[in-house]
């Protein structure tokens, strides 16, 4: 599979059937830096720190998060894709609330697995996470 391609992908919160939309594949050519940066292209960008302090998303340039926002003839669009060592998966939204909780899940995993540095009072599951580790972190909003 191309790292990009326009095809037809199915909204992980509402089921809908969305034709055209890019969606992120598999990445053996180079690392992950050339990734961040072909993806930038595209309307795309990996997200550096999640939470109200900012803890890592990932483990550059092995493991990376990347978010979109963009639209269809019904609204909003809001993509998660996930880059572990050229393999990645993505994912669409039609909301940006559902979007957080993907890239949550994201940062939850690679915290309690130590694979980022994250906050030590995690709980022992994502959807208990506090509301302050669920969010964006305010230097990475525009």
């Amino acid at each position: 599979m191309n790292a990009i391609t326009t095809k037809t992908a199915i909204t992980q919160d509402t089921g809908e059937t969305i034709e055209g939309v890019a969606v992120l594949g598999d990445y053996h050519v180079n690392g992950g830096y050339d990734w961040m940066e072909l993806i930038g292209e595209h309307g795309w960008a990996v997200i550096p720190s999640w939470g109200i302090d900012g803890w890592d998303l990932g483990n550059w340039p092995y493991v990376m998060v990347a978010a979109t926002r963009t639209a269809d003839s019904i609204g909003n669009l809001f993509g998660v894709a996930t880059y572990c060592e050229g393999d990645v998966t993505c994912t669409y939204y039609r909301t940006k609330a559902r979007q957080w909780d993907a890239i949550s899940e994201q940062a939850f995993f690679h915290w309690k697995s130590g694979q980022a540095h994250g906050p030590d009072d995690l709980p022992e599951a994502a959807a208990e996470l506090p509301s302050r580790y669920r969010m964006p972190y305010m230097s990475n909003v525009a």
